[in-house]
């Protein structure tokens, strides 16, 4: 289905300048798979850290977090530089500065209120609702026409997306996966949960430490590159543990990433090419995502 995916949204309607058209779509499909990947696999590594399947990096104020930065940083310097800023050296700045925020943030949250999970829940609630909070106050007193220019970041948007932080996103992306190899084998004693980890050798802290950085570095790329998808990482996981029914990450990871690089390419295919429809895919996932988020609270299927 992937393939048939990928085959689909470059030849689709293929006329004209076809070298040129095969270019520019190839770029985008990189990208897709590419947020896909990170946002899949860094969903799965945060439910097993903290021991929910229902928690994700962006429902627990990864989202907020990010639109309070775009909004501090668009009322500091303005809307004409904020504009000239979306170049390469803004993207590292911005990435930069999210994976700091977000090591920061994962790490309150998992850190003290992992034993006790209704207070890891209701923390990264709060801290969704003050970053929400911040921004819609910091947007009230901005410029208008500022505000205006912030619109396009509130949501994320797939259909362009630049060559140089595409190649800078896969740089760090890869190198996030390759440290991921690096303890893959241990993921699945580190989802037994902390006593039974330490009590196989595993050392627990370190190793939480470290997938806790990979998971900073993977939502910060994706987010960076095509700004906040709030549910898509919940749908797709929760899709992957229906498709393969185990617990070993070395079928989990690669499905979350698989699958959410199907959900992105047959989405934006369908949105682009066939329903020619003006609305973003963004709105669909966060539809669809926020139906079974409420589903599995209500039916509490938190392990």
């Amino acid at each position: 289905m992937f393939i048939a995916c990928c085959v689909l949204f470059l030849g689709w309607n293929l006329r004209g300048r076809i070298w040129f058209l095969l270019e520019l779509r190839g770029y985008k499909l990189a990208g897709l798979i590419l947020v896909g990947v990170s946002i899949g696999v860094s969903t799965v590594l945060f439910q097993t850290i903290s021991a929910n399947r229902i928690l994700t990096p962006s429902i627990m104020g990864f989202d907020a977090l990010f639109l309070l930065m775009q909004t501090l940083l668009l009322m500091v310097v303005g809307g004409t530089v904020y504009v000239q800023l979306n170049g390469t050296s803004a993207f590292l700045l911005e990435l930069g500065v999210m994976v700091a925020a977000s090591c920061l943030l994962f790490a309150t949250l998992l850190g003290r209120g992992q034993q006790d999970l209704h207070r890891m829940i209701l923390t990264g609630v709060i801290f969704g609702v003050l970053f929400r909070a911040l921004t819609n106050f910091t947007q009230r007193i901005i410029d208008p026409n500022d505000f205006a220019v912030l619109q396009g970041e509130m949501f994320a948007s797939f259909s362009t997306i630049d060559r140089d932080q595409l190649a800078i996103a896969a740089a760090v992306t890869g190198v996030a996966l390759l440290a991921l190899l690096r303890i893959a084998r241990e993921l699945d004693v580190i989802a037994l949960g902390r006593s039974h980890a330490i009590s196989l050798g595993v050392p627990f802290e370190r190793r939480q430490i470290q997938i806790l950085a990979i998971i900073a570095v993977l939502v910060s790329v994706s987010t960076a590159l095509v700004g906040p998808v709030t549910f898509l990482g919940l749908l797709v996981a929760s899709l992957a543990h229906a498709a393969i029914r185990s617990y070993e990450h070395r079928f989990l990871l690669p499905a979350a990433g698989l699958i959410a690089a199907i959900v992105l390419v047959g989405g934006q295919f369908a949105f682009e090419r066939v329903l020619r429809m003006e609305s973003t895919l963004s709105i669909l996932i966060e539809f669809f995502g926020g139906l079974l988020f409420l589903t599995l609270v209500l039916r509490g299927k938190a392990r």
